[in-house]
């Protein structure tokens, strides 16, 4: 497929249904405390932001699993072996995701699978144009839901899920049992899963890395205010509002939070919201494991951890573990 006709990959179209976006944000801001998915972080600014972030001294998490990557994909590769279907949760273009395919032998497919449609489709086609060889299968999906797997042009041998950038942290245990259930089930039994873990660790290197000096965490916090203003007719006073993130040690995670610097109300979607000075938005939590925890989660949703990768201060791991669940 040299010769270019992967340069457009047919998009395969779930219709993930986006017009209850407004209604999860209400039921969010009654609930106690008050919450919003940290997905609404992701307008373009927020995206631009969150960049930068990873680029900071502070923040550890990018630099880290990218080394480990580096050092360790030639072994990762002969773990995955030939011909394997490579399937993305939460698709990007990112370099994690090129060293892979550059490093993987004989890819049967490479499956992007993304609720953000205009994301996913650019991310496909600029990766299409970088590896013109590979069989490019974009899903528009909501990954925490069942969806089917587009048949590729080669049929893989075994499929592989990956999951960069310690996003499983986002998700409170009982979800991210659901989450790792639902990617057993893509896998299926002798598949794989290639997944970044943020390993717990000093309380301070994690709050500094949620607080960092340039100030660029809590403009990309705030930024979801401005987000919510523009595509959901809210009237968030930006100024009033502002950003705390918080360890918890009792369940081993950071709370990236909107405090109300006074009582206000604000409307959205023509609903009056009101906030007591002090009171908060939970806007993302980050949860940190033991290897001995994430190991125990992961065999409850049918995976066996076969092969873990750390930097050497024991910051983050890469994990390659192998389904053993018969879906």
């Amino acid at each position: 497929m040299s010769d270019g006709d992967n340069a457009v990959p047919a998009l395969h179209d779930f219709e993930p249904d986006g017009d209850d976006s407004a209604a999860e944000i209400l039921r969010g801001l009654a609930a106690t405390p008050k919450r919003i998915s940290p997905k609404y972080f992701y307008d373009e600014r927020g995206s631009q932001l969150f960049d930068a972030i990873t680029e900071l001294p502070e923040y550890y998490p990018t630099r880290t699993e990218l080394a480990i990557m580096r050092e360790n994909v030639g072994e990762i590769a002969r773990l995955v072996g030939p011909e394997a279907s490579l399937i993305e949760f939460g698709s990007g273009s990112s370099l994690k995701t090129q060293i892979l395919l550059e490093n993987l032998v004989a890819l049967a497919a490479y499956v992007p699978v993304d609720i953000s449609k205009e994301h996913l489709v650019a991310a496909a086609e600029r990766i299409a144009a970088l590896f013109p060889d590979v069989d490019v299968l974009p899903v528009c999906a909501d990954f925490t839901q069942p969806f089917e797997l587009p048949d590729p042009k080669v049929t893989p041998v075994r499929n592989l899920v990956y999951f960069p950038g310690s996003t499983i942290g986002n998700f409170q245990r009982p979800q991210a049992l659901a989450l790792l259930q639902s990617m057993s089930r893509v896998a299926t039994e002798g598949g794989a899963l290639l997944i970044g873990v943020d390993l717990d660790k000093d309380p301070e290197i994690i709050t500094r890395a949620y607080n960092d000096a340039a100030g660029v965490t809590a403009e990309f916090n705030l930024n979801m205010l401005t987000h919510l203003n523009r595509e959901y007719q809210a009237d968030f006073d930006i100024r009033q509002f502002a950003h705390r993130a918080v360890y918890d040690r009792q369940d081993n995670r950071i709370e990236m939070q909107l405090v109300s610097m006074k009582d206000q109300t604000v409307t959205i979607g023509g609903r009056r919201i009101r906030f007591s000075k002090g009171e908060h938005i939970l806007t993302e939590y980050s949860h940190k494991y033991t290897r001995a925890e994430f190991a125990a989660l992961a065999a409850e949703a049918g995976f066996q951890v076969e092969c873990v990768w750390t930097d050497a201060e024991g910051l983050f791991s890469v994990q390659f573990l192998v389904c053993t669940a018969d879906n």
